[in-house]
């Protein structure tokens, strides 16, 4: 009799270590695979992000399409917070102010701004001066 106790519980130990084991490996790949990748921003530096597309959406708004380093690559700007915009005003002086996207943070590629241009806004100049091709210095979270 005491043979068979000790034969059942080496099984039952065997048991809970696989069971222990593919709880471990689960929660892993969970955690790997549901990981937010790192945004593209330096909260410190400005980075520059190419105009990609531009489309007019009435006399004076736009949306602009700037694309990200790579094609999986997310903004990393969190849920109420802003980037710093960098340009340059129509007397060629430095103008920095903040935007928010209007793409979501799980967007992977590009990001995009909806722009309103004042006629004497300093930073709605460089915007309106901007084309396809050009970069658009970004920095943030703010």
């Amino acid at each position: 009799m005491d043979l068979e106790f000790l034969q059942s519980m080496d099984v039952q130990i065997l048991v809970g270590v696989g069971v222990a084991v593919l709880a471990i490996l689960v929660a892993a790949a969970y955690l790997f695979s549901s990981r937010k990748p790192k945004g593209c921003l330096d909260p410190e530096n400005f980075r520059e992000f190419k105009l990609v597309k531009r489309q007019q959406l009435s006399h004076n708004v736009a949306k602009f399409t700037f694309e990200l380093p790579t094609p999986t690559s997310v903004l990393g700007l969190p849920i109420g917070q802003h980037i710093s915009c960098r340009g340059k005003d129509s007397q060629g002086e430095e103008v920095i102010k903040p935007y928010t996207p209007t793409t979501l943070d799980s967007d992977v590629g590009n990001f995009e701004l909806v722009i309103k241009m004042y006629p004497q806004g300093r930073m709605s100049h460089h915007f309106r001066e901007l084309r396809v091709g050009d970069y658009l210095a970004v920095k943030g979270p703010k």
